[in-house]
């Protein structure tokens, strides 16, 4: 099970990053253009550095066509480094272009996955991530909780090494459910993680504790000063 955060944002990045066990980051063009015009390059070598090469980054081509999707990927590694984990959606072309990026030995995300199929011909691609849009799914009366547990399903049986790394979320409960029907991974906006880990209930017990606490000890008593 990993959590990723699925921003570009380098302020928001740092601060999780010190936070939780975040096994790396996402982006596409639609997170990029909540960042404004951003020097590209320059600005992903930034959040490398905030990471680390321990953890993955995923960044997202912008070319619809096989050549031109090759041609971001080859810009993308030799501009910010050859660890990052190239964005495909999987179209035709997509799929095309991701069977030669495998070949060349390329991690590779295949991403905009809204059908079982999309998923399995991406798994047979030999893609290292699959990543579901599990809300964009369930918009489309599309069960996205079905379709995770068939991809899951499909790589247990044929001891895949794909992983699942579902994306596109309304709510935390939608991040669990992932889960729980056999996502590897998942992405997750800072929007979200704020509400789930900021929760008024969540306050009010340890404001609970503390009072319970000063009760016994006093106000200015902590566990230290008991030694």
């Amino acid at each position: 099970m990993k959590f990723m955060l699925d921003t570009a944002n380098l302020k928001t990045i740092k601060y999780y990053n010190e936070i939780l066990p975040l096994a790396g980051v996402t982006s596409n063009p639609s997170i990029i253009k909540t960042e404004g015009k951003i020097d590209f390059f320059k600005h992903f070598k930034e959040l490398r550095k905030i990471i680390g090469m321990d953890k993955s980054l995923h960044i997202q081509v912008v070319a619809t066509d096989c050549q031109g999707i090759l041609k971001d990927a080859e810009v993308i590694l030799g501009n910010i480094d050859d660890k990052v984990y190239i964005k495909v959606p999987v179209t035709e072309e997509g799929l095309k272009a991701i069977k030669i990026l495998k070949s060349d030995g390329v991690a590779v995300t295949a991403t905009a996955i809204y059908s079982k199929i999309q998923g399995d011909l991406a798994i047979e691609a030999e893609a290292d991530y699959i990543a579901p849009y599990f809300n964009r799914m369930e918009n489309m009366n599309i069960n996205p909780r079905d379709t995770i547990k068939h991809f899951a399903g499909l790589i247990n049986k044929y001891n895949s090494s794909t992983l699942i790394l579902a994306a596109s979320f309304r709510n935390i409960g939608q991040v669990t459910d992932a889960l729980e029907c056999g996502a590897h991974s998942v992405t997750i906006g800072s929007s979200l993680l704020n509400d789930a880990l900021k929760l008024p209930a969540i306050q009010n017990a340890v404001d609970n504790f503390t009072r319970d606490w000063e009760g016994i000890f006093g106000k200015d008593t902590s566990i230290i000063d008991l030694i």
